[in-house]
């Protein structure tokens, strides 16, 4: 009876085994793209609730791509190099998408300094920024949370193993050349988002040189201190229900295909 059960159980053993093994894989990935997920990864987020997203996420993706990290591992411990392959393939990922956060910190910055509202309204956060960069942020990730940050998420994870194969260092210049064009089009979309606000500060700054020159016994910065900031908090709510759908269209449309192929 013991030499009947010896051997399925055996069975069983190195077949749970090779699931740990091939669950410890895709934990490396997710793991690495949570610590720098926007909303999910945040700092505010406590440590724990963090790990359990990462399982969470983990035991989402895992069914999906079991079959190629299985062949990949061939029954054996995964190695070393494997392991930093899926680290680093992981953090890639993450890091682009830590960069749409950056376009509202930028955007909100931008904003602040062109309407005066950066030493007014500053912020003593983790991560210093005016108050209008901080609304910004926020608002968006809750907009991106309510519109189904999740599932987007599980899907780029899953579809990053199809450009990324699993144990296989990404390509450095490819990598390179990829994250250089995340950057610059960060910088774009920024300066896009806040365009509003520059082109505001322009008339205004430019309104105020002509009515210094016409009345140059007039104390204009004075005068023009609290429009600056009325007209900036007016534009923000103005604009901010424009901004965040297009913020939000933007990231799902990346996140629907973080790496550009078909």
């Amino acid at each position: 009876m013991n030499g009947a059960l010896s051997g399925p159980l055996a069975e069983l053993l190195v077949a749970g085994n090779t699931v740990l093994a091939a669950g410890f894989v895709v934990f490396l990935r997710v793991g690495a793209v949570m610590a720098t997920l926007p909303a999910f990864g945040e700092h505010s987020v406590p440590q724990r609730v963090r790990l359990l997203l990462t399982l969470a996420f983990t035991l989402v993706v895992l069914p999906a791509v079991a079959d190629d990290v299985l062949a990949m591992l061939a029954g054996r411990p995964p190695p070393l190099p494997v392991l930093l392959a899926e680290v680093a393939s992981g953090l890639a990922l993450g890091m682009t998408l830590r960069l749409f956060v950056a376009v509202l910190q930028t955007a909100g910055s931008i904003a602040a300094q062109s309407t005066s509202l950066a030493q007014i309204l500053g912020s003593a956060g983790v991560e210093p920024m005016p108050a209008m960069g901080h609304l910004m942020v926020v608002s968006g990730l809750a907009v991106a949370v309510m519109s189904g940050l999740h599932l987007r998420v599980a899907e780029a994870l899953i579809g990053s193993y199809a450009l990324f194969p699993p144990g296989i260092f990404p390509s450095p210049a490819a990598l390179s050349e990829w994250g250089i064009a995340r950057v610059a089009e960060t910088f774009r979309f920024a300066f896009s988002l806040a365009a509003p606000f520059v082109i505001a500060s322009f008339i205004y700054n430019l309104a105020l040189g002509v009515i210094n020159k016409a009345m140059p016994q007039l104390m204009v910065a004075f005068v023009g201190a609290p429009a600056i900031t009325a007209g900036g908090l007016l534009l923000l709510l103005l604009t901010l229900p424009i901004i965040l759908p297009l913020w939000n269209r933007s990231f799902a449309g990346f996140l629907a295909n973080p790496f550009g192929g078909p």
